[in-house]
């Protein structure tokens, strides 16, 4: 059982890496095609066509994801001591277990306590290739801890707080205790128009779209990516 789970983490690992060069132009198509045509068994999951429709992923990369998903993870699935796991190698000069579970559970739209092939693409579709507004709302949707649909201050303090804990000590040598909250003490007076305490969907938005430094600082994720 331990075998098998170090296994998946090790996969889950490449197949980030793989994404990421996907993403960035760096795998070119005829590595595509070549990893394509070295895999023994073609992963051809029902729906793929479906996924292609609703993903920014063309039907290649999405058979290149699944191969390497189901390969690695034969159960289909990742748990959050994996996702954990991963981006702890990321992150080695901090600790990255808190922010890792607040992405984790943006990932579990099913709220099972696992990451499901179609999960991980719908997301990092949204992510990687989505418009501004699909990121932000995706963005507010990791901010929304109890999923009340807002955000208050302790949600994002969290989050914040999280995120300057993975980065570590390195990044932010000389960072006191209470920076977290007085960025967002910053960000809340820009969003929280009508100063009822909590910040809205459109709220949220708005701001991000009036405020390009704003913009940058929450959307989180693609910064650490």
């Amino acid at each position: 059982m331990a075998g098998c789970t170090s296994r998946c983490r090790q996969g889950f690992l490449k197949l980030i890496q793989s994404l990421q060069r996907l993403v960035s132009g760096t795998l070119s198509k005829d590595k595509v095609d070549d990893e394509l045509e070295m895999t023994m068994v073609c992963h051809r999951p029902e729906g793929l066509e479906q996924l292609e429709a609703q993903t920014n992923f063309t039907k290649q990369e999405l058979q290149v994801l699944y191969r390497g998903f189901k390969n690695e993870c034969p159960s289909g699935v990742v748990n959050e001591e994996t996702f954990k796991h991963i981006y702890a190698q990321f992150f080695p000069h901090g600790d990255a277990s808190t922010y890792a579970h607040y992405l984790f559970n943006a990932f579990d739209t099913r709220n099972n306590g696992s990451i499901k092939f179609e999960d991980f693409v719908m997301g990092l579709s949204t992510l990687l290739r989505g418009t501004v507004r699909e990121k932000l709302e995706w963005t507010f949707y990791l901010y929304d801890i109890n999923r009340d649909g807002f955000i208050n201050k302790e949600e994002m303090t969290e989050i914040v707080r999280a995120i300057y804990d993975m980065m570590g000590k390195y990044t932010y040598p000389a960072l006191k205790g209470d920076v977290p909250k007085q960025h967002v003490d910053a960000f809340f007076e820009k969003m929280d128009k009508n100063k009822d305490g909590v910040v809205t969907l459109e709220e949220f938005v708005l701001a991000c779209q009036e405020d390009e430094n704003m913009m940058r600082s929450m959307q989180l994720f693609e910064n650490v990516m």
